[in-house]
């Protein structure tokens, strides 16, 4: 796949996955049965798109689904225990743990100019959920840092499968989280507190638009780029994600959070652009430092 085609997709995918925060306002479930219903959606969404999974019980399978499902688990739980601005902000530190770990396990070196865009990222998201950022909530900062690396290994172990199924992984890292879901679910039909046809049609839409096809663009994407590249650009999710609440239900962001968004977007577009301007939109696998 060429590369300026799997940056493409995953930017799309990212869009797609950035209207989670508004749908969830919009929704008013307990989140882990929002999680659990939109992942058995997705699950059959992709299952219905490949058909035949390629069930290889690989480390690199299996891990990536219970990375899948750390990741989310970890995010709900990190969130009720610190402030949403430090779940999200703590949760996109997995660009060094990708540029870290990558090294040696997909023998994909990080570049300096992945390193000088980690850092204008970093500054952005900081200027971004600046306000809303806190030091209270040791548990669940502790938490959103191991969801991080979660989000990390997740990243890297569906690299690993480029030449295998990635949309295995995600297929059975969603069904995993449906799984989790179920009790929650239950308690919910039992307290008579299960969604409206609208709360139900919102869910049919996260399964479908906003977790089950991106996941299958991302499949694609992940193939034709290397796993810091990828993780740079999802960085693009947490500042799209308040934007649509903003432009549905109106909550203004702050003239700081303009500014972060702003430095965020500038940085993964200069990174865009040096990349293809040094001549790496050669093959990856021309591309790929040895390493000793």
């Amino acid at each position: 796949m060429a590369r300026r085609k799997a940056v493409l997709l995953l930017v799309l995918t990212v869009v797609l996955w950035s209207t989670s925060g508004l749908l969830v306002k919009l929704l008013g479930w307990h989140p882990l049965a929002i999680s659990g219903t939109r992942s058995a959606i997705a699950a059959v969404v992709i299952w219905s798109a490949i058909r035949r999974p390629m069930l290889t019980w690989s480390v690199p399978q299996i891990g990536g689904a219970l990375a899948y499902l750390a990741a989310q688990s970890l995010f709900v739980v990190s969130t009720s225990l610190t402030s949403a601005a430090n779940a999200i902000f703590l949760q996109y530190t997995a660009p060094v743990y990708v540029a870290i770990f990558g090294t040696w396990y997909l023998r994909e070196r990080a570049k300096a100019v992945d390193w000088w865009t980690m850092g204008l990222i970093f500054v952005g998201m900081a200027l971004f959920f600046g306000d809303d950022l806190t030091t209270a909530g040791y548990w669940g900062n502790l938490l959103a840092i191991l969801n991080g690396v979660c989000f990390a290994w997740l990243i890297l172990f569906m690299r690993k499968e480029k030449d295998g199924s990635p949309e295995t992984t995600a297929l059975l890292g969603n069904g995993l989280a449906a799984l989790v879901g179920i009790p929650f679910v239950a308690a919910s039909w039992q307290a008579g507190t299960l969604p409206s046809a609208q709360g139900w049609a919102i869910l049919l839409f996260m399964g479908v638009f906003q977790l089950g096809i991106p996941y299958l663009l991302y499949s694609r994407a992940i193939r034709g780029l290397n796993a810091v590249e990828a993780v740079l650009i999802q960085t693009l999710e947490p500042i799209l994600n308040p934007l649509w609440v903003f432009w549905v239900i109106g909550e203004t962001p702050g003239p700081w959070a303009l500014a972060g968004g702003a430095v965020v977007l500038g940085a993964v577009t200069l990174r865009a652009l040096a990349v293809a301007r040094g001549g790496r939109s050669r093959p990856l696998e021309s591309r790929a430092e040895p390493i000793a």
